[in-house]
């Protein structure tokens, strides 16, 4: 029997959604795991499940249990970073469970691997109960070479090769300027984003140019651009990239990865080629 862990470390969950967890939590019991719960997933104070310190702290429990092998975070929104200051990441450099989440969670998994150098799972575990994809999504968890394999396809260059950072576009940037940002040079960047279009990405886009990240990185990964490709906006995201980072940095486009109900998952902090 595996333990693991569920925290909420961005925005609370709202009590409506108890009854989906439940599930997720039994299906998880049901294919053998022990499942331990945080006491900061449901909203309290606002958006809140805690204070940043009482969610930092009940992250730690999980990473301090030697019994937990892998914690699932099950939030998404706005305030994950609020946590970063009062982790102990030696104690997570230090534990064999592996953090999991995605969206606002890139905040935690980016200072993760920035302070210790540890690899985490960029994956939403709800979609296992819910979106219209859970059959899909629970024979690929249970079947994990199916959940790790996500299909990039080169949109410019032949070929790339390097340490993957990054995630979701927006909350990626709000490490910029802290020691929580991970060193760029020689990575690949992964870019994905829910919302905004691009008035958004323009802005996202020109930052990254300014601190130089298109200078440093090997490569640029582009999951997908949720609210931009409903709307077929344009120019698109890879048209926007290009104009920002240039000809000289190979760029590959996935739909497998982002905030897709059908989404599959990437390692934050491993090496990935990607060629033709």
């Amino acid at each position: 029997m595996k333990t693991v862990g569920i925290v909420a470390c961005s925005n609370g969950q709202k009590m409506e959604l108890k009854k989906q967890n439940e599930e997720l939590v039994n299906y998880l019991e049901s294919i053998g795991n022990k499942v331990i719960l945080s006491n900061c997933i449901y909203e309290k104070d606002g958006v809140f499940s805690g204070s940043g310190k009482e969610r930092a702290a009940e992250l730690m429990r999980m990473f301090n249990n030697p019994d937990i092998e892998e914690i699932y975070d099950i939030s998404g929104g706005d305030v994950a970073n609020q946590i970063l200051d009062d982790l102990d990441y030696a104690a997570i450099k230090n534990s064999k469970a592996i953090f999991w989440g995605y969206s606002d969670l890139t905040t935690i998994i980016n200072a993760i691997y920035s302070q210790t150098g540890k690899c985490s799972v960029l994956y939403q575990v709800r979609h296992l109960v819910c979106g219209g994809c859970a059959e899909k999504q629970r024979y690929r968890f249970e079947n994990r070479k199916e959940l790790f394999n996500p299909a990039f396809v080169l949109v410019q260059g032949k070929s790339m090769e390097g340490v993957v950072v990054g995630g979701n576009i927006r909350c990626f940037l709000k490490l910029s300027g802290t020691k929580y940002f991970p060193d760029l040079k020689g990575k690949l960047l992964l870019l994905e984003s829910y919302g905004g279009e691009v008035p958004q990405m323009t802005t996202y886009l020109a930052q990254l140019k300014q601190i130089g990240a298109f200078e440093q990185v090997k490569g640029i990964l582009l999951g997908t651009f949720t609210k931009m490709e409903e709307n077929k906006c344009q120019p698109d995201i890879v048209t926007l990239v290009k104009e920002f980072a240039g000809e000289r940095i190979p760029v590959a486009k996935t739909r497998e990865i982002g905030h897709g109900s059908d989404s599959k998952a990437i390692i934050i902090g491993e090496r990935l080629v990607v060629s033709n």
